[in-house]
């Protein structure tokens, strides 16, 4: 028997290699200008891991200086190319209150410290870990990578350090469905010290401390080197919130050998405002605000003045008028005010 040949068929060219095209998980920075997430970023770009995403965000109240370097920080990613996002958390809620636009606005109207002044964070998860996930969650290459079934990778600046040391122990126990948490610092044993030479090996300044200017953390030197804008604000946010404070005294919780409880009483003993000034904001200003409140809310939202309008006038030293003088129904860039100050 004869095994039947195979015709030859027609010549196929060769093939050429298909490459499967996975996509990548976005990756997001949480920067907070402060030493730790500036090394990181500045290292992750140049080890070309450059982030898709960097978020600040603002609370409205960060020290000049911080505000300063955020403007340089934010040219410096221009240059690399980098898409970077100030976020706020804004309020929707007014009831009858005037409207107000940050974390300041809402210890004034409220009558209350900040929550760290208590022992708790409420007041950083919700002006700025929340404003920063409400972004992410709207973003684009986030939302695709979760129909997918990705994660998006966030870069955190935990370092070394025995205390990051301990942040990190509790965040590592936290399952997040959306997110894969990493943090660069710890993985390259990075410490303080490492990130702030990293920070000058890079050509660029050591950042300043961030924290809002009435924060617990906030230390005597700090303090001093407040402008008056938010010396007075300070006196102003303890005065406003006394009359119902039962377990702290002030913004430094209760006082120590080295510092009243009250900021109040620092700025009076450093002779860092007018004592008469000092004096006015506290017998004064509450009672005005109130006032001012009252009025308001006679007002639909969308006619009612806002709180900032009361604080220019505050801030002119002309609190003790009619509150119905000179409230412009005017918006007002209240961040900008803060930065200017």
């Amino acid at each position: 028997m004869i095994a039947a040949q195979a015709l030859p068929g027609p010549r196929r060219s060769p093939r050429s290699i298909d490459y499967l095209q996975l996509a990548q998980a976005p990756t997001v920075l949480s920067y907070g200008v402060g030493v730790d997430s500036t090394a990181m970023l500045i290292e992750l770009v140049h080890q070309g891991r450059k982030p898709d995403l960097v978020l600040t965000a603002d609370p409205g109240a960060e020290k000049p200086e911080t505000y300063a370097y955020l403007e340089m920080m934010r040219e410096w990613m221009a240059r690399h190319d980098i898409e970077f996002h100030v976020v706020r958390y804004v309020t929707k809620r007014f009831k009858h209150h005037p409207p107000y636009a940050d974390l300041a606005g809402s210890l004034l109207t409220n009558g209350c410290l900040p929550s760290i002044a208590f022992g708790r964070s409420s007041c950083s998860l919700k002006y700025k870990a929340a404003p920063q996930e409400a972004f992410i969650k709207a973003w684009g290459p986030a939302l695709e990578a979760w129909a997918r079934g990705d994660k998006v990778i966030r870069y955190i600046g935990y370092d070394a350090g025995r205390r990051d040391g301990q942040r990190y122990a509790h965040a590592a126990t936290i399952h997040d469905p959306l997110f894969d948490n990493r943090y660069p610092l710890r993985e390259w044993r990075w410490d303080r010290p490492a990130c702030e030479d990293r920070i000058r090996a890079a050509g660029l300044p050591v950042p300043p401390k961030s924290s809002c200017v009435f924060c617990t953390a906030m230390k005597i030197d700090e303090v001093r080197a407040l402008p008056d804008y938010w010396l007075r604000m300070i006196v102003l946010i303890e005065a406003r919130a006394a009359p119902r404070l039962r377990t702290v005294e002030g913004l430094w919780r209760r006082a120590t050998k080295t510092r009243p409880g009250r900021m109040t009483d620092f700025i009076r003993e450093e002779r860092l405002l007018p004592e008469a000034e000092i004096d006015s904001i506290i017998a004064s200003a509450p009672t005005s605000l109130v006032r001012f409140q009252e009025m308001a809310a006679h007002h639909p939202l969308e006619t009612r003045p806002t709180l900032e309008t009361w604080l220019q006038r505050f801030h002119a030293l002309q609190i003790d008028g009619d509150p119905h003088e000179q409230a412009s129904h005017e918006p007002v860039d209240a961040h900008q005010h803060r930065r200017a100050a």
